[in-house]
């Protein structure tokens, strides 16, 4: 399965294919926000795509990559168990915490969650 635009919730969504590329670079991340041009208003990346150095902080990635999401008003959600890496890190679950609250990232176990999430914000 390749990377596919859906609606979940009457919100079109990037969904990315846990079988894609590994996103290790800020360009990775603009070429996903570059594939949104079929009108994606949200990536849904499952974590396992995601480097390991986006859960570690303070190598700047993630916040890299969040910014860039944020700039191109776009919503960023991380799909899947994060867990070995909020275990390791507080100041990761307090960035997911924080995150959850708002409107532009989010770290959600599944398509199911954001759907319903996307509802919630309807």
């Amino acid at each position: 399965m390749a990377d596919d635009v859906q609606e979940l919730s009457g919100v079109k969504v990037l969904v990315c294919d846990a079988a894609g590329p590994a996103i290790a670079t800020v360009q990775d991340a603009l070429d996903l926000i570059g594939a949104t041009y079929l009108g994606a208003e949200a990536v849904a990346v499952p974590a396992d795509r995601l480097d390991d150095s986006f859960f570690v902080l303070s190598t700047g990635f993630a916040g890299e990559v969040m910014q860039k999401f944020v700039n191109y008003h776009l919503r960023l959600v991380v799909l899947g168990d994060i867990s070995r890496h909020l275990e390791a890190s507080s100041a990761l679950r307090s960035l997911v915490h924080e995150s959850n609250r708002g409107r532009h990232i989010w770290f959600l176990p599944d398509t199911g969650a954001l759907a319903a999430r996307l509802a919630e914000q309807a």
